[in-house]
């Protein structure tokens, strides 16, 4: 299957609206949003852009139902009332609100997610370690890797608001195994890269990222992967 992959929004509705066409352009199946539709530099008070932001990806959702969605830590951080760098208490209202109108969009609640797998790739939002799964499940259970994502996608706020989970987890630096490294891709967004790439057995994607100023840190393209033989390419 063609995936395309959506990575950190942080309030760029743009993004949603130049995967719309390619999709349209049969470029890909499917899309999966690696989301953090939330927050951006000097953002906290533009009420306006928020509300814009999620709106556009209710639509996308609604043009595009086949869609998986994986939270990022800043869409969970207002659901769970976590502040981080960004949170604005200003949007926490319209944000909540937002993301349960995409849940209601969805065709299937299990579409949006911590951990989605198709065929033997994984994507999350920042990555699943090895050693994150050895903590949450017994050594029998981690073979399977179907019941693992449904058993990491159950876990609550306690278990996930930390360094290691697949929404805060930066494998880039980590020198950690990943979980089925070499049997699974991984594909995650989270760290801010200059460039699409795979190392690993991990494709990092988050290259819509930008430094304080605005000015971009990558290369602002999307990575669309075959899930069967993980061959992939990058398109503005």
């Amino acid at each position: 299957m063609r995936v395309l992959v959506i990575p950190d929004i942080h309030l760029k509705p743009w993004m949603f609206i130049r995967a719309s066409e390619l999709l349209k352009e049969d470029l890909a199946d499917r899309a999966v949003c690696l989301m953090d539709i939330a927050d951006d530099w000097g953002q906290g008070l533009n009420i306006d852009l928020y509300i814009s932001t999620y709106d556009t990806a209710v639509q996308f959702a609604e043009d595009h139902p086949e869609t998986l969605w994986c939270f990022g830590n800043h869409d969970v951080s207002y659901l769970w009332e976590l502040p981080e760098s960004g949170y604005s208490q200003l949007v926490e209202w319209p944000v909540c609100e937002r993301l349960r109108k995409l849940a209601e969009t969805l065709r299937d609640p299990s579409q949006l997610a911590f951990l989605h797998r198709i065929d033997d790739v994984l994507f999350s939002h920042a990555g699943l370690a090895e050693d994150y799964v050895a903590k949450y499940m017994t050594s029998e259970c981690s073979d399977d890797i179907d019941a693992v994502v449904t058993a990491i996608n159950d876990l609550d706020h306690r278990c996930l608001w930390q360094d290691l989970s697949p929404i805060w987890f930066r494998p880039q630096y980590s020198g950690r195994k990943m979980y089925k490294q070499g049997e699974l891709l991984q594909v995650v967004g989270h760290t801010p890269m200059r460039q699409i790439e795979e190392k690993d057995g991990v494709v990092s994607c988050d290259v819509f990222s930008t430094h304080s100023d605005g000015t971009p840190i990558g290369t602002q393209e999307f990575l669309i992967l075959d899930t069967v033989s993980w061959e992939y390419r990058c398109i503005q």
